[in-house]
C-alpha cells in the first residue's frame, strides 16, 4: 500500500465527525479514533512500513506510550528490527513497579511513538519521566499530528516531532 493509498484507507477507516472531548480537554466536531485503524492489521503493517522511514539515525529503542502508541510501536518494532519500549502513564504500584517495560532506558536513544498528538500534553510528561530515568529523548515520531499546538508545545522542550500524516492532508485524501 502507497503513502497515498493509506492515507485514504486511514481517513475512510478512522475519521468521524460529532463532538468530542479531546485529551487536551480542546472540544472538536471530529476525531481521528486511532482504534479503528490500529484493529487493522494490514492497515497497521502499512502505517509501520512507512513511519520506519522517518525513523531518525542512531534510535536504539523505540518507546510507545500507553496505550494508543502499543500497537504502532509493536508493529513498527517488527517491521524495522528495532526493539520496542512500553511506557506507561505512570508506574505501576505492584510487581516490578516500573514505568518502562521491556528493557532498560538509561542513556540510550529513544524515538517516542504515538498514535495521534493534538496538544502533545502526555508525550511531555512521559519525556520528562524518560529524561529523569536518564534516557536520551529528541524525536517523537507519531501517525497523526491533529495539528493543534503540539508540535510548537514539545519544540519548547527541545523535542522534534514527526509524524506520517498531518490531519488536513488525511481530510484532503477522501475516503478510501
Amino acid at each position: 500500500m502507497n503513502r497515498s493509498e493509506l492515507a485514504r484507507k486511514i481517513n475512510g477507516l478512522s475519521h468521524i465527525t460529532g463532538e468530542f472531548r479531546l485529551r487536551s480537554g480542546q472540544m472538536s466536531n471530529e476525531y481521528f479514533d486511532k482504534y479503528l485503524f490500529e484493529g487493522q492489521p494490514k492497515v497497521l503493517h502499512a502505517i509501520a512500513e512507512q513511519m520506519a522511514l522517518l525513523i531518525p539515525e542512531g534510535v536504539e529503542a523505540l518507546a510507545g506510550l500507553e496505550m494508543g502508541g502499543i500497537p504502532v510501536v509493536t508493529m513498527l518494532s517488527q517491521v524495522s528490527g528495532i526493539p520496542a519500549l512500553f511506557v506507561r502513564k505512570k508506574a505501576k504500584e505492584y510487581g516490578t513497579c516500573k514505568l518502562v517495560e521491556g528493557g532498560n532506558i538509561a542513556g540510550r536513544k529513544l524515538l517516542i511513538i504515538e498514535d495521534v498528538v493534538t496538544s502533545g500534553g502526555q508525550i511531555l510528561l512521559s519525556a520528562a519521566d524518560l529524561r529523569k530515568r536518564e534516557a536520551v529523548v529528541e524525536d517523537v515520531l507519531c501517525v497523526i499530528d491533529r495539528e493543534s499546538g503540539g508540535s510548537e508545545m514539545l519544540a519548547k522542550e527541545g523535542l522534534r516531532l514527526h509524524s506520517l500524516f498531518r490531519m488536513s492532508e488525511l481530510k484532503n485524501t477522501g475516503k478510501g
